[in-house]
């Protein structure tokens, strides 16, 4: 059974793999849709990541490769109705990415209000001429507002660190109605309406086409120049050319994020923008989270080639 893997996985997760299949790794350079296309011919099977060109045109054909087990929670790098129409089964890895996103989101949300990579940079720099009263005054995070944008696994996830931990209000939008909820929290159907209400919000939704752009220019000044915009979403959920002009403008107070719209490229313009916190898209980047994205993957994998149901199956 050829599988490809399409970047490097850690160690006991490349151990596991390798003692199943005949497995080619790849370096650390996303698939283009041509590469998509070829190894969608090439392979038995293959466990795709973030980035990979799997658009409508790697479907084409006559595919040797019946089933995608995708590396991750997200998968708007794979066009899921070219897939359905092609007979391509494909899973994903939702629940072992809760915890490790969430606590970045929490990690963005304390650097962001208290400036700490500001902080840092000036430090690191040589330019910190000691403590005064007015340096770097940022924001509280105890008893604040936090709005969460997509009440889903990782979003239950943040409500509950953000009130347990810090005693925030909890409000939140969400495209259905959330039941069943294990913090205080306030449901809003109106997006504007819950980033008025809320100091920090926090974007927790899927990528793909119905969430491009969801939080734009009008957005950004309903959030206004004391509130806070982290993102550990998809970077397009957030127009970046909006969110520059904001945060130049002090439109909004500040922004942490871990992705970006057109990753890895990062705008200069946002990167010295003020009050900006940027992390590499670290959001999942544990040793243990990542060895239990690939075993996930494999568990779904096999399933499909044992002619049962995948555990965490797309389509």
């Amino acid at each position: 059974m050829k599988l490809l893997v399409t970047r490097p996985m850690t160690e006991t997760a490349t151990t596991a793999l390798a003692a199943r299949f005949d497995v080619t790794f790849r370096d650390n350079t996303p698939l283009t849709v041509e590469q998509a296309a070829q190894a969608m011919r090439d392979y038995d099977a293959i466990i795709p990541t973030l980035g990979d060109g799997f658009a409508a045109a790697a479907f084409a054909g006559d595919l040797r490769c019946k089933v995608l087990a995708n590396f991750g929670a997200g998968f708007n790098h794979i066009d899921i109705e070219a897939a359905r129409q092609a007979g391509v089964t494909v899973t994903n890895t939702p629940d072992v990415v809760t915890d490790a996103t969430a606590d970045i989101a929490m990690t963005l949300i304390l650097m962001t209000l208290r400036r700490a990579s500001e902080g840092e940079r000036i430090l690191r720099a040589g330019e910190w001429t000691g403590w005064n009263p007015t340096q770097l005054l940022g924001g509280n995070v105890t008893g604040r507002t936090v709005g969460i944008i997509g009440m889903g696994r990782i979003g239950k996830a943040i409500a509950r660190r953000c009130h347990f931990g810090f005693g925030m209000r909890v409000v939140f939008h969400n495209r259905s109605n959330v039941s069943a909820l294990d913090v205080p929290a306030r449901q809003m159907a109106d997006l504007p309406q819950m980033l008025d209400a809320c100091d920090v919000a926090v974007i927790a939704v899927p990528g793909g086409a119905g969430t491009r752009h969801l939080i734009g220019p009008e957005e950004l000044r309903k959030l206004g120049p004391r509130g806070y915009l982290v993102n550990i979403a998809r970077g397009d959920v957030v127009d970046e050319a909006a969110l520059i002009q904001a945060l130049n403008a002090g439109g909004i107070a500040g922004a942490g994020l871990d992705v970006y719209e057109r990753e890895p490229q990062v705008p200069q313009a946002l990167i010295d923008a003020p009050n900006a916190t940027l992390l590499p898209h670290l959001g999942t980047a544990t040793d243990e989270v990542r060895t239990e994205m690939a075993m996930r993957a494999m568990q779904n994998l096999l399933a499909f080639l044992e002619g049962q149901r995948p555990q965490d199956l797309v389509t």
